[in-house]
């Protein structure tokens, strides 16, 4: 069990999401950056799908009140344990009566803290995932505060640690050849056109061709964009239709809104491109104000993507193995 000691709003409990339920309003929802979460699971031993504490307000505080195997991932800054300083995407174990502290990040927007045999919630539409809108799932479908105590699943047998911990090399830095930064700083989040893409003729190329910055207006549902609008050459009458996360939909007023993780389940704004799925744990990790430019993709280069991310995730899994079973082979 772990108690919280200080949070703040919209920091809940995530897993990978519950697809398949679209067809009756409910989105998909889970992680927003599900890299992190698969990672940090791997670490400490869960299937990659546990539940994690999705943390997007700072600072956030926890106390163990069990021992505990623990990793925080998605940070780019140091998590603390009773002061200690530790490292990120590294697997620990925390004693009885720890304190868990996390600063905000330097650049990032989440934080992930998983916790060995993952946070046990009920399962609803075979997921633990919160889904803020909705009122359910999760901690009592509602954000995380203050004095709640949160039950952690037991795990099979307990997870051997060296006292250094487990690591896994960010994705960030790991896959840096993958998932290009301009030099700038400019995010480039690569996208298939889509649909009614022709629909915006000239404007069509300006949206490739400009720097957006992420509007302070976005959240779990959809990140907003500012620049300069852009606007179909003529009005079309669109019936709603299905979206999920990564779609690029342009509403009257001309600025793009990127469907994310709690994704409208339905709409009829035209789509002009769509966000290949490797890159949407990117943007769950861009803040309000940062930049970022569409880079025009195909489906082959898409899958390429995922093929490296795949390699990099068995290459953790494979390595994390390999020093669990060493370990236990020395107690």
């Amino acid at each position: 069990m772990i108690e919280i000691v200080e949070t703040g709003p919209f920091n809940t409990v995530q897993d990978l999401g519950r697809p398949g339920y679209r067809d009756i309003g409910v989105s998909a929802g889970g992680a927003m950056d599900p890299l992190a979460v698969r990672i940090g699971n791997i670490l400490v031993g869960n299937p990659q799908d546990a539940a994690a504490i999705e943390i997007q307000m700072f600072p956030f505080t926890l106390r163990f009140k069990v021992p505990t195997a623990f990793a925080v991932t998605g940070i780019d800054g140091q998590p603390l344990l009773d002061g200690r300083e530790l490292l990120p995407w590294c697997a620990y174990r925390a004693e009885a009566g720890e304190i868990l502290e996390l600063k905000q990040p330097p650049k990032l927007a989440r934080a992930y803290i998983v916790l060995g045999g993952g946070i046990d919630v009920p399962v609803l539409m075979g997921s633990r995932s919160t889904a803020l809108r909705g009122g359910f799932g999760g901690n009592a479908g509602r954000p995380l505060m203050k004095g709640d105590r949160i039950e952690v699943c037991a795990l099979p047998q307990p997870l051997p640690l060296p006292a250094g911990g487990i690591a896994a090399v960010a994705p960030a830095t790991a896959l840096r050849d993958a998932f290009p930064v301009a030099d700038d700083g400019t995010l480039l989040i690569r996208a298939i056109p889509a649909g009614e893409h022709e629909l915006f003729a000239d404007d069509g190329e300006a949206f490739w061709s400009q720097v957006w910055r992420i509007s302070s207006r976005s959240d779990r549902t959809g990140y907003r964009l500012s620049g300069a609008p852009i606007k179909p050459v003529k009005t079309v009458e669109m019936r709603s239709h299905g979206v999920v996360p990564g779609v690029v939909q342009v509403p009257p007023g001309g600025e793009p809104i990127i469907q994310m993780s709690d994704a409208n389940t339905a709409g009829g704004y035209p789509k002009i491109a769509g966000v290949i799925e490797a890159d949407l744990w990117r943007l769950g990790q861009a803040r309000a104000g940062s930049r970022l430019r569409f880079m025009r993709s195909t489906h082959a280069e898409a899958r390429a993507v995922e093929q490296i991310v795949s390699r990099y995730i068995e290459d953790i899994e494979r390595t994390s193995q390999m020093v669990k079973r060493a370990l236990k082979a020395m107690t």
